[in-house]
């Protein structure tokens, strides 16, 4: 049975789109029938990082209104046979954004797909509780920062409260965190939170740790997921969630600095 998954935040900027592009191709990868969802309606990033920007005729909105089919809109990516994107307006505004027409929309990729993961604005506005309303699955996205991570409870109040399940009385949406731009050696100095911190303020399962890297923005800039990067520590740690998230019992690396070798640690002290 097809799973809906939203891709989460309170905070904006934490790196939800990108992990929602690359935890996409990680299920594709596993070969699961998969498709993305953008619910940024009027910012519309997730097909830019998708590398399908230019293929985008109809969209999600067109969809909801009537004004296209849903085979119409989607767009099937070159790399992945199993990976579709479903891009949304950039011109209208989250008011477009219907219980009915999101809910129609759902129940038909339900029928073609495993899973379609849902990527929400940030916050709590209208965008954010359509992508999240249909939820089975939350991926809450955060920083290993104070800020980041206070606003991370809120949304997991409103996952609480505000969801379908929520509403009907069913089980309970499934949270999972994930979290992003982890700079171990600054960790280390005091400089941002540890996972431990983390965790005792959430108290969600760890789905994964996403290190800080520059694989992230080049992927991003060159549309291509960095899941698809198997060199990257960024890739691997976001490959690895996937197959947490698909239960499977995985050592979460890159909570550690890398130990430096002597060249690096004499460059160090003359730098």
């Amino acid at each position: 049975m097809a799973k809906i998954i939203v891709m989460t935040s309170g905070k904006g900027g934490v790196g939800k789109t990108t992990s929602s592009a690359a935890f996409s191709t990680g299920l594709a990868l596993r070969g699961f029938r998969t498709c993305v969802v953008d619910f940024d309606v009027g910012l519309r990033n997730l097909d830019l990082i998708m590398g399908c920007e230019r293929r985008v005729v109809f969209d999600f909105i067109n969809v909801i209104n009537g004004e296209a089919k849903l085979n119409q809109a989607l767009i099937k990516d070159k790399r992945l046979e199993n990976l579709f994107i479903l891009p949304t307006s950039q011109t209208r505004d989250k008011d477009a954004l219907t219980k009915e027409g999101v809910e129609r929309v759902m129940e038909e990729l339900k029928a073609d797909f495993d899973y379609i993961l849902c990527d929400s604005p940030a916050g709590i506005e209208r965008g954010a509780l359509m992508a999240l309303y249909f939820a089975d699955h939350a991926i809450v996205v955060t920083n290993p920062e104070v800020s980041s991570v206070r606003d991370s409870d809120r949304i997991l109040g409103v996952l609480q409260a505000k969801s379908r399940r929520a509403e009907l009385g069913l089980d309970p949406v499934q949270e999972h965190l994930l979290l992003t731009r982890y700079d171990a050696e600054r960790v280390e100095r005091g400089d941002m939170l540890n996972v431990k911190d983390v965790q005792e303020i959430l108290s969600i399962p760890l789905l994964g740790v996403i290190p800080e890297s520059p694989a992230v923005l080049k992927a991003s800039n060159v549309g291509q997921p960095v899941t698809l990067d198997d060199k990257s520590n960024a890739g691997q740690a976001y490959r690895d969630a996937v197959g947490r998230f698909l239960g499977e019992d995985i050592e979460h690396k890159f909570l550690k600095p890398e130990k430096k070798g002597l060249l690096d640690r004499i460059l160090r002290r003359s730098a």
